[in-house]
């Protein structure tokens, strides 16, 4: 059964004495296992929480049962269309089991029984966009691809759907029920009609919507970017629409064209702020907003404060190179020390390095706390973060640049090679400091380009890394989390899943870890 309360892993202190770890270590199990109302054993949003810590709570899932995990062959879920969002899971109210939400780029949502896999209700919410309707693009039909999410106190369901109509492609923001799918009053909502009632221009055709949405004090927020190529006018955007009267719609945009939030995890929040990562802008004179971590207060309000943004100092070569800084979504987490906690980002780049920067004080252009290279090739996947006894792993997919288990041969001959690296995964650890450090932990072997999750028995024991092998091997791999020795190495005995996307990730749920593919979603017991 997974819990997906915000981790505290970082609000306690370590200490020598061991009466008092002992102490520490209980109480924090007391407080992370406690669900919220409306909120127990639900996975509401991207990555479990609004952090996007990735950081899943399975009691019973030890390192041993972790080798023993198998696919579920009772379990059999099936639908039509392709799926680049993650699946979403809710335990009404009362029910002994639960329902998996997953959305398809053919526009249909669809609740399936967590246990047998069966459809329990289904809904069509208009026919997506065709490639040829694009100037560019990846992904044919284009529907819903951004990561829906859950409102536990409603019960209600929201997601964007690329919508082809009469007058061409739209972006319709859909409420609906999670009892049955019916359409919630108010909604949909057209992005497009709603911002010209506002005197603002939104071009629904050039607007892509790949990053996850999230939920802020009543308010849904939806985050844009363009398609795979760049093409047309579009814009970094985030909107904003109150849950009650969802037409007084809010926006925020880059002032350069491109600049666009596109990266899987979306948006994240600490609970008073949002944060997200854009990526390269188009030819600016001056810095307009791209290659950047932004906090917005939850009215969108734009600050030029360099305390609320930072840009990495050679964002122009960035731009001209397409190594966007948002490729992944910033990541949120407190980092412990002997005097409290140090509130953080880290932000990761398609130019392979890792920013961490001050969650307060963002820090402006180049004001970023620690920078390091950490992988050989671009970072555009979600991380996953979990604890350490002495600071915080965080583990994301690429090929590290300072693996401690190969010989600085090996690092130089993948330099020049550049795609040779078998280490798929690699695992970092942040230790406090002034500043803080980062240090690559371990690398993990795998071929493929999922997102990696981690998961706790009791929300520090037991750490394990999964991911998926997408676009690669197809299967599923497992690693001791905090010294890398594989677990479940998905090796070629293992049975491929088909239909895997790069950037999919997993999510664990009562006793199952469940992975979605086109037309089916898989499910693993232990």
């Amino acid at each position: 059964m997974a819990k997906t309360r915000r981790p505290l892993f970082a609000r306690h202190q370590f200490r020598e004495s061991a009466i008092l770890s002992a102490f520490l270590a209980l109480a924090f199990v007391a407080v992370q296992l406690e669900p919220a109302a409306g909120e127990e054993r639900a996975v509401p949003t991207y990555h479990a929480e609004a952090s996007r810590s990735g950081h899943f709570i399975v009691p019973g899932l030890t390192w041993e049962r972790a080798r023993t995990l198998h696919r579920d062959q009772d379990f059999e879920a099936h639908f039509p269309g392709h799926v680049h969002a993650q699946p979403l899971y809710w335990r009404p109210p009362r029910e002994e089991h639960g329902v998996l939400v997953v959305a398809t780029e053919e526009n249909s949502v669809h609740a399936l029984d967590s246990k047998s896999g069966q459809e329990v209700w289904r809904r069509l919410l208009g026919p997506p966009v065709p490639r040829s309707a694009l100037g560019c693009g990846n992904i044919d039909p284009l529907g819903i691809t951004g990561t829906p999410v859950i409102d536990p106190d409603s019960g209600s369901l929201y997601l964007d759907a690329m919508t082809q109509t009469m007058e061409g492609p739209r972006h319709l923001v859909f409420g609906l029920s999670l009892k049955d799918g019916s359409i919630l009053p108010g909604w949909p909502v057209d992005i497009g009609e709603a911002l010209k009632a506002k005197g603002e221009t939104f071009n629904a055709r050039d607007q892509n919507e790949r990053g996850a949405l999230i939920i802020l004090n009543g308010t849904l927020y939806v985050p844009f970017g363009g398609h795979f190529g760049d093409c047309g006018d579009y814009r970094g955007r985030i909107i904003g629409l109150p849950l009650k009267e969802p037409r007084q719609i809010m926006s925020w945009a880059t002032r350069a064209r491109g600049g666009g939030i596109w990266a899987p995890g979306g948006i994240a929040t600490d609970g008073n702020a949002l944060f997200f990562a854009t990526g390269n802008t188009f030819g600016p004179k001056q810095w307009g907003d791209g290659e950047a971590v932004f906090r917005l207060s939850a009215d969108l309000h734009h600050s030029d404060s360099p305390q609320d943004f930072f840009a990495a100092a050679d964002w122009r070569e960035l731009d001209e190179h397409d190594a966007d800084l948002g490729g992944s979504n910033p990541l949120l987490f407190d980092l412990p020390s002997q005097d409290g906690i140090t509130p953080l980002v880290l932000a990761l780049g398609k130019d392979g390095k890792a920013y961490l920067l001050g969650r307060n004080n963002l820090g402006g252009i180049g004001g970023a706390l620690a920078v390091e290279l950490v992988s050989l090739r671009p970072i555009r996947t979600s991380p996953a973060a979990y604890p350490a006894r002495d600071g915080i792993f965080i583990a994301f997919q690429g090929p590290g640049t300072h693996c401690p288990d190969e010989p600085a041969e090996v690092w130089q001959t993948l330099r020049r090679k550049l795609g040779a690296a078998n280490n798929q995964l690699t695992v970092l650890k942040i230790r406090n400091g002034s500043p803080p450090s980062i240090a690559t932990a371990w690398c993990g072997a795998l071929r493929g380009e999922g997102a990696p999750i981690a998961t706790t028995s009791d929300g520090h024991s037991d750490p394990i890394i999964w991911i998926l092998g997408a676009e690669g091997d197809n299967r599923l791999h497992g690693f001791r989390g905090d010294t890398g020795e594989p677990l479940l190495t998905g090796g070629a005995d293992a049975e491929a899943m088909t239909g895997l996307h790069h950037f999919q990730t997993l999510i664990a749920a009562e006793d199952h870890l469940y992975a979605a593919a086109d037309g089916r979603i898989y499910a693993f017991a232990f």
